[in-house]
């Protein structure tokens, strides 16, 4: 993906990370961390593995679908429309070139696409230090 690519999705509340380890490496470091920080892992989407079952070459792609009911629960029963992208949600793929990166939605955009106010969203924007974490 290229830098300008990058920028212009984070215009559309997508924040996208590179990671130092491969995508396969990256979900597990991502999966173990959610779990470690006592999350939920409600799925695991392997987008690559489901396409490679049909025939189909795709780079790496895993979708995590993640949170805790504590901290979603609250923002859902004030905007339901927040179940739209709630449970949070981390997509680990890979390039072209084979370079993985890690990519979700911003708590900012979260916020302001469901009229959230800040203080429910401190848990929720925990998001970013697990992916940093992962990305090292």
């Amino acid at each position: 993906m290229a830098t300008a690519s990058i920028a212009e999705n984070a215009s559309a509340g997508i924040v996208t990370v590179a990671s130092t380890h491969a995508g396969d490496a990256t979900a597990e470091r991502l999966q173990t961390l959610i779990l470690e920080r006592g999350l939920t892992v409600f799925a695991c989407i392997d987008f690559s593995g489901d396409a490679g079952r049909e025939g189909l070459a795709m780079p790496f792609s895993r979708l995590l679908i993640f949170g805790n009911p504590k901290a979603g629960t609250p923002l859902m029963q004030l905007a339901p429309t927040a179940a739209l992208d709630l449970p949070l949600k981390v997509l680990v793929w890979e390039d072209a070139d084979g370079r993985a990166w890690l990519s979700f939605n911003s708590t900012a955009y979260l916020r302001e696409r469901h009229g959230l106010p800040d203080d429910l969203m401190k848990p929720v924007s925990g998001v970013a230090a697990l992916v940093d974490a992962a990305a090292r």
